[in-house]
């Protein structure tokens, strides 16, 4: 059976894995924004299902909630009410306090304006008695009072990081605030000299506190928020370059005071910021001064007091004493909640006491240039492991271990977050082992399909549409190369073809031939064998290749029964139409032989080959030498003894080899034994006579079979034979062996 294979297409799972790895190495070098955006997602997951982790007992949040609107009225509150707040945290003994508010604007005070008239137009003893009243009512006054007076104070202010928000200011307004906020300054830089032109955030102006505030406070820190492309608050920048110089945030500042004036450094490198220490404590950040939040929990993860709450000594002092207290707005309708990993309504100011937190205790989360190194590693190598293993394994098992695989790496992944604070990336190595397995797989489908079509292509003139399914689950079965399998080969052959074809014009030749054939061949695949070749008019099958077939023998041994069947109705119908009469013979041997693709990679032969396979081809033959049309051999008729019925013939030696072997004509099915077993065991008995060299009496018996069966070639053979030996005595001792000296 001849097979033409030629290259599929110069692609290979190998090819497939190193251009997928290649392909996600760029994106993630490009830090493509649809991959970004999955693993922000993919962080906040890992982040937000790792739990509440219980801060540091040194923060805690004054609260602008709903309570203290209800209480003290809206938003903003007059600075009376603050100055009161800024005392009464002083005598709680807290160490020190941060505004998460501005107060940009000096406050609109109706009665001042009044009492301002009042004097201009006034002298004398009701003059002075005005001052006092002026006094009394300038509460940005007394708020810079409190302020100086509690020397505990930082003031939040805000950056405008774009141009295009201060056009309606003036230079002179802008130096005027940058002197306002020189207090956040970093007073000591430490820069390469090729620290140019660096990723840090600019700003074009400041919207400081009013001037007699910021010069009360102890210092100041801005408190701008710049969240993630998808809106969420990730990182919390710690320097924003404002002109020529650097400044501190909020959390920083007040950190700074909490801390008892440590030296701050900002080191700047020769790519952006190389980090910021506080005193001996290093802060790790990003090129731009930005550090990773290592979020603890959702809101009020730190403790909330209303300010109400406070101002009415509702809460105990070991609450507040030594601590640092935030002040800024949780109530929703001030518009101060952030969205971040753990919700999406945070207060805004509890991201300042989560840096604060994450400083103090340096429980830092780990994102550099190390982790961008595993992060390639990983896409790398998680690629090659699903490229290298999934082409190895079928079906189930490959999506298994597939799914096994991504899922163990998201453990691991998801266990070095939470146990080792590291932001290793979850999506690209993902990515790669999912894309690998999937164009491998699609290779695999394209080109299995292919192969199952040459496969169903090239068998199905000579197997059986169910044999083919059956290949088809295994292709692998008809690689080039062969096996050595015990098996069952059928050869069968039309007696006297050639004169026949003699006598016939070629286009009649041709159909008869054709019409025997067909029928012959529509047998084989009744009993799911094998059509090997044809050879002429002659057919050979194979029997338990390439489907394992356990009872190989009894298939190819009724495939030759019903041949016989088929062939007397075929003979009939050429008698009617005056077509010459064909008789067959059929040769059957089962055993060891070499079954599988013969050839080259370009043209094969799957068929079988070896000396049971020549046997066979011999058993064919002799059919001539006895008269018979099947004869089987002995190691085919050991495995259908018990289903099929055959009478021993004899034991040769056929051309070419040297040990005899017994051959059988084969009858029929054993529920058809009773019509030929009278003459059977009468030719038994004659047989055996004739092996004793008792030639008169096998004669004799060998009559009484053609009484029984007066056509019985073997029995005319053998009475041939008795009377040419009778005559010619064979050479003592005599083993009743027959060689035969054609094939």
């Amino acid at each position: 059976m001849k097979i033409s294979l030629r290259s599929i297409t110069t692609i290979s799972p190998t090819k497939i894995t190193i251009f997928v790895i290649f392909f996600f190495l760029v994106l993630y070098v490009l830090d493509f924004p649809f991959m970004r955006f999955m693993e922000l997602k993919a962080y906040d997951l890992r982040m937000s299902s790792r739990g509440r982790l219980a801060p540091a007992n040194i923060t805690v949040i004054a609260a602008i909630d709903e309570k203290s609107l209800k209480e003290l009225g809206r938003w903003p509150w007059p600075r009376i009410i603050i100055a009161r707040l800024v005392e009464k945290l002083k005598a709680y003994g807290v160490k020190a306090v941060g505004f998460d508010v501005v107060f940009a604007e000096p406050e609109a005070n109706a009665e001042l304006k009044i009492l301002q008239e009042l004097k201009k137009e006034t002298g004398g003893a009701l003059r002075k008695i005005i001052e006092q009243k002026e006094t009394l009512a300038n509460t940005d006054e007394t708020l810079a009072k409190a302020i100086a007076q509690a020397k505990n104070i930082t003031l939040g202010y805000f950056f405008h990081i774009s141009q295009k928000e201060t056009f309606h200011l003036t230079e002179a307004e802008i130096e005027a605030a940058k002197e306002n906020i020189a207090s956040s300054r970093f007073p000591l830089v430490k820069a390469s000299p090729n620290a140019t032109d660096l990723p840090i955030v600019r700003a074009y102006a400041a919207v400081p506190n009013i001037k007699i505030l910021s010069e009360a406070a102890e210092n100041s820190g801005y408190f701008n928020a710049f969240p993630d492309t998808d809106g969420v608050i990730r990182w919390s920048p710690l320097v924003i370059k404002f002109k020529e110089g650097y400044y501190s945030s909020l959390a920083l500042s007040l950190l700074q005071q909490y801390l008892d004036w440590p030296a701050v450094v900002l080191e700047l490198g020769e790519f952006g910021v190389v980090g910021i220490k506080i005193d001996k404590t290093y802060i790790p950040t990003d090129d731009s001064g930005r550090l990773l939040i290592n979020f603890l929990g959702p809101g009020k993860t730190f403790p909330h007091y209303s300010i109400s709450d406070i101002l009415n000594d509702r809460i105990p002092p070991e609450k507040l004493r030594g601590k640092i207290v935030l002040v800024g707005a949780t109530a929703t309708g001030i518009y101060d909640l952030r969205v971040t990993p753990y919700s999406t309504v945070y207060p805004g100011v509890e991201i300042h006491a989560t840096v604060i937190d994450n400083i103090v205790r340096q429980n830092f989360l780990i994102l550099n240039w190390w982790t961008k190194f595993l992060d390639v590693l990983s896409i790398i190598i998680s690629g090659l492991i699903i490229g290298l293993i999934i082409p190895k394994l079928k079906g189930f098992k490959g999506v298994a271990l597939g799914i096994a695989f991504v899922g163990l790496f998201a453990l691991i992944n998801i266990a070095i977050f939470k146990y080792y604070s590291t932001w290793l990336n979850l999506i690209f190595p993902v990515s790669t082992m999912m894309t690998t397995y999937l164009g491998i797989t699609i290779y695999r489908y394209i080109t299995e399909e292919r192969e199952k079509k040459k496969i169903r292509n090239a068998f199905q003139y000579y197997l059986t549409p169910s044999v083919i399914t059956e290949i088809l689950k295994d292709p692998t079965k008809l690689r080039l190369g062969g096996v050595k399998k015990h098996l069952t080969v059928l050869f069968s052959d039309i007696r006297g073809f050639t004169s026949i074809s003699e006598q016939m014009a070629p286009e009649d030749l041709v159909h008869l031939l054709n019409e025997y054939l067909t029928a012959m061949t529509n047998i084989v695949f009744k009993y799911e064998g094998l059509l090997d070749k044809y050879m002429g008019d002659a057919i050979m099958a194979v029997y338990g290749a390439p489907l394992d077939q356990p009872d190989h023998a009894l298939r190819a041994c009724k495939t030759a029964l019903e041949m016989l069947k088929s062939l007397k109705v075929l003979q009939e119908k050429w008698s009617k139409e005056g077509k010459p009469y064909l008789n067959i013979g059929v040769g059957i041997n089962s055993g060891d032989m070499v079954v599988g693709n013969m050839g080259s990679e370009m043209r094969f032969d799957y068929t079988v080959m070896g000396d049971s396979v020549n046997l066979a081809s011999r058993l064919e033959g002799i059919n001539k030498e006895y008269g018979t049309n099947i004869v089987i051999s002995e190691f085919t008729y050991a495995l259908v003894k018990e289903e099929l019925y055959a009478r021993e013939l004899d034991a040769v030696r056929v051309k070419g080899k040297t040990l005899p072997v017994k051959i059988y004509e084969l009858l029929c099915e054993k529920g058809e034994a009773e019509n030929y077993r009278p003459f059977v065991e009468t030719f038994e008995q004659a047989l055996e006579l004739y092996r004793q060299a008792r030639w008169d009496k096998a004669i004799a018996t060998f009559n009484e079979v053609l009484k029984l069966k007066p056509d019985d070639s073997p029995s005319l053979l053998y009475i041939n034979r008795c009377e040419e030996l009778r005559e010619n005595p064979p050479p003592r001792p005599w083993d009743g062996v027959f060689t035969m000296t054609r094939k």
